[in-house]
């Protein structure tokens, strides 16, 4: 079963609206949803709209999944520049037993975590500031997925 999304694009994002910086598959029949709360901000109409989407999504089963929405983080910029970056909470990483959230410094910082060990119990949330890491437009789960090969590890 294939399931799209039409929204979701993030200010800064140079990847056309990955879904690894908007919306995640979890345990427990649940998607982890980067979600906007502040209807003055850019991205909180389009967002909204995946929000919706989001809601009649269903499962092989015809199940309907469990949404977990993550707050939306106060905006990240270039330092010196107005160059809007795609800070979002939901490119984190599971690992062995845990996760590593992307954090960037801001006050939503602490409710990101909150609700992702609410929403995963069985795993240690593991905050990573990636205020850095985002400067390249990406995030902790961006960052694991290309591996080169063998081949072109040889070329570099």
């Amino acid at each position: 079963k294939i399931l799209w999304l039409k929204h979701g694009d993030l200010i800064g994002d140079d990847t056309d609206a990955h879904v690894d910086t908007l919306a995640r598959f979890a345990p427990d029949n649940q998607i982890i949803f980067q979600g906007c709360q502040d209807p003055e901000d850019d991205h909180f109409t389009d967002l909204s709209a995946m929000k919706e989407e989001l809601s009649h999504l269903t499962n092989v089963n015809n199940k309907p999944y469990t949404l977990i929405e993550l707050p939306w983080p106060d905006a990240v910029f270039e330092a010196g520049t107005d160059q809007r970056l795609p800070a979002t909470y939901a490119n984190f990483l599971f690992i062995n037993g845990a996760v590593l959230l992307p954090i960037y410094g801001v006050k939503q910082d602490e409710l990101a975590i909150q609700v992702m060990t609410d929403a995963l119990p069985n795993h240690k949330i593991i905050p990573i500031n990636c205020a850095v890491v985002v400067r390249q437009f990406g995030s902790l789960h961006c960052l694991t997925m290309q591996i080169p090969t063998t081949e072109q590890q040889g070329a570099l």
